[in-house]
């Protein structure tokens, strides 16, 4: 493995997921943490999302709607890594129906249970939402920003550690710094709220999930469904980039309408 660019090829992942890849960000959280010392497995993992990308290069992260309010979705996934068995957060902001900011990583502490992975998860949201909030309100364009921004939560203990503020007996043990949630909630700049874990658009931040499943969650991040004919033969292109009958014009002939869309918008736009 001397000679493999494990490095360099993870470097690139990062660069295509901060940009506009979600779908990738816990594969990628994942192959990080063994750039020092990476063995075979480590490195099919890697050309596996590299195979991903290129067979999903037609994805596109797309905004609209009426709907311009900011929501937040945490989740974590309790004692997930086999090395140090600390849990998994993440967390995913959108904006009209698309991903504005996502993050997928482990946590500092190891939880002693799934209440505090998910509260730790939520306060790293938390953080996440405040810096978002400022920077909206100083450009002016969402009125809906002056309200607080909901994070949805799909644990209950875990909501309730952050709505009261008093020590409760399984958590009470919990670092101070996890607690700045509170603050945040208490000066209006963010409610947490609980969800249906089916529902919670965080999941692929945290775990491996089912095609259909996370393709669902794709779509709530901002993907996109598109039915395009050609040569008379109708083509359903998926926010997975896979298709019916799977031929590359047809893929080309979405993203190109796409495009075109994209661009007529922007030029109408005052």
């Amino acid at each position: 493995m001397r000679n493999c660019p494990y490095a360099s090829a993870v470097g690139s992942l990062m660069y295509a997921m901060l940009c506009t890849r979600a779908d990738i960000c816990y594969a990628v959280s994942i192959v990080s943490r063994y750039q020092s010392n990476p063995g075979s497995k480590h490195w099919t993992a890697v050309k596996h999302i590299l195979k991903y990308l290129n067979r999903t290069k037609h994805y596109f992260l797309v905004f609209g709607g009426e709907d311009l309010t900011v929501k937040g979705y945490t989740n974590s996934d309790f004692l997930s890594d086999i090395d140090d068995r600390k849990s998994i957060s993440g967390f995913v902001f959108t904006l009209g129906k698309g991903a504005i900011s996502w993050r997928s990583c482990k946590q500092d502490t190891t939880a002693d249970s799934t209440t505090e992975a998910e509260y730790i998860a939520a306060s790293e949201a938390a953080k996440e939402a405040v810096w978002i909030r400022k920077f909206i309100q100083e450009l002016e364009v969402v009125p809906s920003i002056k309200s607080p921004i909901t994070i949805y939560c799909d644990n209950n203990g875990a909501i309730a550690n952050a709505v009261e503020p008093r020590a409760h007996q399984r958590t009470k043990h919990i670092a101070r710094k996890y607690h700045l949630i509170r603050d945040i909630i208490q000066r209006g700049d963010v409610a947490i709220t609980k969800i249906a874990s089916a529902n919670n658009v965080a999941d692929p931040l945290t775990k491996a999930l089912s095609q259909k499943v996370f393709e669902k969650h794709l779509e709530a991040m901002g993907g996109f469904r598109i039915n395009v004919t050609v040569n008379g033969v109708d083509f359903e292109c998926t926010p997975g980039g896979d298709t019916r009958s799977n031929p590359r014009e047809a893929r080309e002939s979405a993203a190109a309408q796409m495009l075109a869309k994209l661009r007529a918008m922007a030029s109408s736009t005052p």
